[in-house]
């Protein structure tokens, strides 16, 4: 009774807050956060600990649906022209915000008060700098809903964060793996680092086949949209729990199934549309409402250093990343220059893989510290990131609301 209490009470206040927000000209997104950060534990407490521990199925719900709908603009026919340009870009800032974060957090170590756990100094560094790595496809993909944005730009944007996020999961596989081997023995064998590629085929597998089975479900219900829709929805719910039953990566079993089911079948769109006008709006307003009440206002106040660091040079990482490949791709002007600031937000796939390493044997002691610097982090990079993805929208010239 509790858990359908809590739930409703945030959909009739988020109803309230999306009209706060529209008079306040902010994005829903930002107003969503900011709800869920006064009625949590931190601030009211209106909303309980115990919810919130409650409500995985919740974020799995919703994450699995928006790596769907990220993967599904990784359409061949949209992005024929640019696709190479959209490897380049995301290979180059990806591993240069893991360099530029590794690096920074190795060399100021003893700067940052992990004194205790100085003996974790390297396997510390290396796993923030592949969480940095991630992007928030959520609130990038809730920026583009809410201004009504349609263009070369977007499209180009939405490749950029659905191949930068599968990059990211696979990174830190291979980081988590790695980590792991040198805790136990350590050092790190070259047989335990191929110990992730068949984990890595058998994701896609997973995600190939559902978007597959979800196509031949679908021709069957061709003349009904409705049945159809609610057939892929299940599809999507069965592919991310058994990916993460099995072992997998969930969330890029999801995104490798927007990618199929997009390119795969010719009617997804309606599917996209039904998610649009029915779903969207309850989804983003239960996740990024319970997503800022996992944040800890007393931890963001204790290590600013830690956090600051943290978000400049990632950011760093993201901008120059994106400007160097998008010289080397020869990408347009545009995208060199504002894409790597349209990046900056980062939220559900960063504390989802933070969230991971709790369950991890050995990582108990560093587990903690790097959640809470995680979630600290993502208090800023939520709040300030929609607002720099909508400028870099309106620069595009693709808005067509003006908000």
């Amino acid at each position: 009774m509790q858990t359908l209490f809590f739930v409703g009470l945030i959909m009739v206040l988020g109803s309230f807050m999306k009209f706060i927000s529209h008079r306040a000209k902010i994005l829903n997104v930002v107003g969503y956060l900011i709800l869920g950060l006064i009625i949590g534990p931190e601030v009211l407490n209106i909303v309980p600990q115990h919810f919130i521990d409650e409500t995985h199925i919740i974020t799995d719900l919703s994450l699995s649906l928006i790596s769907v709908l990220v993967g599904a603009n990784l359409r061949y026919n949209i992005l024929k022209e640019v696709w190479k340009q959209i490897v380049i870009i995301s290979i180059f800032e990806a591993i240069f915000t893991f360099v530029f974060i590794s690096s920074i957090f190795y060399l100021l170590f003893d700067f940052l008060e992990f004194g205790f756990v100085h003996n974790y100094r390297l396997i510390i560094s290396v796993i923030f700098g592949g969480l940095a790595s991630a992007t928030a496809p959520a609130t990038i993909l809730a920026v583009i809903h809410e201004l009504k944005v349609k263009g070369k730009f977007s499209s180009f944007l939405l490749g950029v964060v659905a191949t930068d996020n599968a990059i990211a999961l696979i990174l830190f596989s291979f980081i988590l793996i790695i980590t792991s081997s040198i805790m136990y023995s350590g050092s790190c064998a070259y047989s335990t680092v191929f110990m992730i590629i068949p984990t890595i085929f058998l994701t896609i597998g997973v995600g190939v086949m559902g978007a597959m089975i979800s196509e031949i479900i679908d021709r069957i219900f061709k003349p009904q949209s409705n049945i159809k829709t609610t057939s892929t929805l299940g599809m999507i719910f069965l592919v991310y729990s058994l990916s993460q039953h099995w072992g997998l990566e969930p969330l890029l079993a999801s995104l490798v199934m927007g990618i199929v089911m997009s390119n795969l079948s010719d009617e997804f769109y309606l599917v996209k549309k039904e998610f649009d006008y029915h779903l969207k709006d309850i989804i983003f307003l239960l996740f990024f409402t319970i997503s800022s009440m996992h944040l800890n206002i007393s931890f963001l106040l204790s290590m600013p250093f830690v956090i600051i660091l943290y978000i400049t040079f990632r950011i760093l990482g993201k901008i120059i990343g994106v400007w160097t490949g998008g010289k080397v791709s020869g990408a347009d002007k545009h995208v060199q220059n504002y894409l790597g600031i349209a990046l900056f937000p980062q939220a559900g796939i960063a504390i989802g893989l933070s969230l991971s390493l709790q369950n991890e044997a050995g990582f108990e002691v560093i587990a903690p510290i790097i959640l809470n610097v995680i979630i600290a982090t993502t208090l800023v990079h939520e709040l300030i990131g929609p607002m720099l993805t909508k400028y870099v929208l309106k620069k595009s010239c693709e808005c067509n609301i003006d908000k």
